[in-house]
């Protein structure tokens, strides 16, 4: 089946959509992008997206494309064209092109900048049989740039990231700089001692994970202990559990980390809790 996609104001199907080789994105990675969950046919957390992608698009200096409105029409669209109930809608903006190839980005104001989305069907996405068995994850250098607040489509490292985890029979990795953890290849990161859930503070060392601020809502709703501070991975080896966030895998149990079980080497109940209730939750609210 051909997906329909979005590109610049045109639904077309994939085999039909182009983007300029002059694009800033193409040549400089000088774009942000977003991906929102569909659980059944529905839209997860779009206003909380919505608003990081602004953030994001603000601290580039970058036009927004549409409005928030224009922007939920076309996601909505997307899922019914392509009959979506479960999966992922991906959104990337970027700087647009201005003619030939120059470090110096043009003027925001008298430049358009491009719009493209597209969906990916993922039936189950909630059912993950993962999340019944937990992950495993590998520790590796953090050396990407300053500005991880941004969501740029600077993954070249993170990816790298992600296949050095695959190398090593694990499926993801946890980033590390100056000793301490700061969130994982495309996810944040947490560990669980003693009844308290621990993960790193927003700065600019890490993504304002869109899933991360709804956990953490619902587990103090729920009366669980949060403590946002930094952790080490010798830390995190003695801690009673972990897990990971994000969009697309919702609060996904770690069980070993480096080749260590993580406390009973399966998932814990504050994990799995946090699944259930963020699912729960989430649904209720989806648009």
């Amino acid at each position: 089946m051909t997906r329909t996609v979005y590109v610049n104001g045109e639904y077309l199907p994939e085999t039909e959509a182009k983007v300029s080789i002059f694009d800033r994105a193409f040549l400089m990675a000088d774009g942000v992008y977003e991906v929102t969950s569909v659980l059944d046919g529905k839209l997860i957390d779009f206003a909380g997206h919505s608003k990081r992608l602004a953030r994001s698009l603000s601290e580039l200096d970058m036009r927004a494309p549409c409005s928030d409105e224009d922007l939920l029409e076309i996601h909505r669209e997307l899922v019914r064209a392509n009959d979506i109930t479960d999966g992922l809608v991906y959104l990337q903006v970027t700087r647009g092109s201005a003619g030939d190839r120059d470090f110096a980005f043009p003027d925001p104001e008298t430049t358009e900048p491009t719009l493209v989305l597209f969906t990916q069907s993922k039936p189950g996405l909630a059912e993950s049989p993962a999340a019944k068995s937990g992950i495993k994850v590998i520790s590796v250098d953090d050396i990407r740039w300053g500005r991880r607040d941004i969501k740029t489509v600077q993954l070249l490292y993170p990816s790298m990231a992600k296949m050095m985890a695959k190398k090593a029979g694990a499926d993801d990795a946890w980033m590390v700089e100056d000793g301490f953890v700061t969130e994982g290849s495309s996810n944040n990161a947490y560990i669980v001692k003693g009844g308290r859930i621990i993960t790193r503070a927003l700065s600019t060392d890490i993504l304002h994970g869109i899933t991360r601020a709804a956990v953490l809502r619902f587990a103090q709703e729920a009366q669980m202990e949060v403590e946002e501070r930094s952790f080490t991975i010798a830390e995190a080896l003695e801690a009673d559990e972990a897990f990971i966030t994000s969009a697309s895998s919702f609060v996904m149990p770690v069980v070993e980390l480096d080749g260590s079980a993580i406390g009973s080497g399966t998932p814990g109940p504050v994990a799995s809790r946090l699944r259930e209730i963020y699912l729960e939750e989430s649904r209720k609210t989806a648009i």
